[in-house]
């Protein structure tokens, strides 16, 4: 464990915190790279995703890696976990600090009508 990256040791940390209060909820897992963001709605119990979006999906493939780009995916996201029959979720920003792009597709989730 000595030889962890610092974000490696923060995304560790908070999904074990994530799973002290679940509480049976999916998590909405978000990456982000330098080029996209991807977020994905995952049914940890079965270990099945139950809803995904992301900028490289079919219709969002032009945007870029920005603040607009990462809330067009919070909300097509919400609309697909809508579809899925998911309301409330925990969410996982992995290492990711909250932030620009990562806190701009929380917002549009929350939005969107998902409850976190």
């Amino acid at each position: 464990m000595a030889h962890l990256s610092l974000f490696e040791r923060r995304r560790r940390r908070v999904r074990t915190a994530l799973k002290a209060r679940a509480g049976g909820r999916p998590r909405l897992s978000v990456h982000r790279s330098g080029r996209h963001i991807y977020a994905q709605i995952i049914d940890d119990a079965v270990g099945k995703t139950l809803a995904s979006a992301s900028t490289l999906t079919k219709g969002s493939k032009s945007i870029g890696a920005n603040i607009d780009a990462a809330a067009k995916v919070g909300a097509d996201l919400a609309a697909a976990a809508k579809q899925a029959g998911v309301t409330a979720v925990v969410f996982d920003r992995g290492g990711f600090l909250f932030h620009g792009r990562v806190k701009a597709l929380a917002d549009a989730a929350r939005e969107g009508g998902l409850e976190f």
